[in-house]
């Protein structure tokens, strides 16, 4: 019988995942099953161009995967039971099966991938949850969109939350819309993460736009017309764009996974569950360790190596072969500054910073070229890999148990 292989979630981690391998393994041994609720690809590192108007290239899953023998699923996860082997879907229009009472319909698997990834996360701030926006998703984007466009001139827009999202998508606005007040609150200084260059040109550029920066300053209510600071402070906000974290998907804390206190699972340097061996986690969803013993941050630099090495372990497994192992580690942090601006901060291994950085135009075309190379990889993700595909050992029982001498040579 085929070994059944369910990736939950086709982020750039999951679609890289199930491409790798449907590339590594035949056909004839394996079902692999891609469940997701939308059928086209979403370029999450895009959101904030979508949010201003910005229109981006439709990339359906059906034309991806064409050929492949990945069959996708168009449908929300409702549930995984990892000591039954199986996950409770309702497919993305209604039920199991199309209808409208939404039943659930339950998918078996022998390998699971779960990659269902992030969103949004309000930290429990009052009224974030009721009146801000958030560009976590494509509805999200499209929601924020809509409203930047019912704005008139002079109205002010609030982007909480000074890291790499919240850049981004204040400059973004600023850059679109000049017309409108942006402010940028960050809780800390601005990019203080960044080398003296890095920050340099950030104020720089934010300066230019126009954008008021509210530093070292954490916000303890949001209503619809304004955003209050903890020193009591409040300023107008007829939109305010929420980005001050991630929170995972809740489903894999409601199993018996072992998972961090924020729900990440965690797993071994192959992304094996350390709990359940015929599972494997990717993306923002694992807790990973990388260089210097640190975890992995929540990033597409970290998510698509670690569906490599996912990708790469699974099949390696199932053939009876050496498991491989990614190098999972940084080189910079790509950040868009509008469609003109850019800044390319160049960091260690570990995701520090050095003071080496590449700015203006040049860095924007740089990330540009990122951002294509990302959704490229998601579209090719068995690029670079032998065409042969290879056997299964034995298609159920295929999986290491962990422990085992085999399960040593990792």
């Amino acid at each position: 019988m085929k070994h059944r292989i369910i990736v939950l979630g086709a982020g750039y981690t999951g679609a890289v995942a199930a491409g790798r391998i449907a590339k590594r393994l035949h056909r004839d041994d394996v079902d692999i099953t891609l469940v997701n609720a939308e059928p086209d690809f979403v370029e999450r590192v895009r959101m904030h161009q979508v949010a201003v108007g910005q229109n981006l290239k439709p990339r359906p899953f059906s034309e991806m995967f064409a050929g492949t023998g990945v069959e996708l699923r168009l449908a929300r996860v409702n549930s995984v039971d990892v000591d039954r082997r199986t996950v409770s879907v309702v497919d993305a229009n209604g039920g199991a099966n199309g209808d409208s009472n939404g039943d659930a319909e339950e998918l078996e698997y022998d390998t699971l991938v779960y990659a269902l990834g992030s969103g949004w996360n309000d930290l429990g701030v009052p009224g974030v949850a009721e009146h801000a926006y958030e560009i976590a998703g494509r509805p999200g984007a499209l929601r924020l969109r809509e409203r930047l466009a019912a704005l008139s001139a002079g109205q002010p827009v609030v982007v909480v939350g000074g890291g790499l999202t919240g850049v981004e998508a204040a400059t973004e606005i600023a850059e679109a819309r000049p017309d409108l007040a942006v402010a940028l609150v960050a809780r800390g200084g601005l990019g203080d993460w960044l080398s003296d260059k890095g920050r340099a040109h950030l104020r720089k550029v934010t300066d230019k736009l126009g954008i008021t920066v509210h530093e070292h300053a954490a916000v303890t209510g949001v209503e619809a017309d304004r955003v209050t600071f903890a020193d009591g402070e409040t300023v107008p906000a007829a939109v305010t764009v929420w980005t001050a974290g991630f929170a995972v998907h809740p489903i894999a804390q409601a199993t018996t996974l072992d998972v961090t206190g924020t729900g990440q699972i965690v797993v071994d340097r192959t992304m094996r569950s350390v709990s359940h061996p015929d599972v494997y986690a990717i993306g923002d969803a694992a807790m990973a360790m990388g260089p210097g013993d640190k975890p992995l941050r929540m990033a597409c630099a970290s998510g698509v190596p670690a569906a490599w090495q996912a990708a790469d372990a699974i099949a390696a497994r199932l053939v009876g072969r050496k498991v491989p192992s990614t190098s999972i580690r940084y080189f910079n942090q790509c950040i868009s500054l509008g469609r003109g601006e850019g800044l390319i901060q160049y960091v260690t291994a570990d995701d520090r910073a050095v003071n080496a950085a590449l700015t203006g135009r040049l860095a924007a075309l740089y990330k540009e070229v990122v951002c294509k190379g990302a959704a490229w990889g998601v579209a090719n993700p068995t690029m670079g890999l032998p065409t042969r595909r290879r056997r299964v050992v034995a298609a159920r029982e295929a999986v290491v148990p962990s422990g085992s001498a085999a399960e040593a040579t990792v």
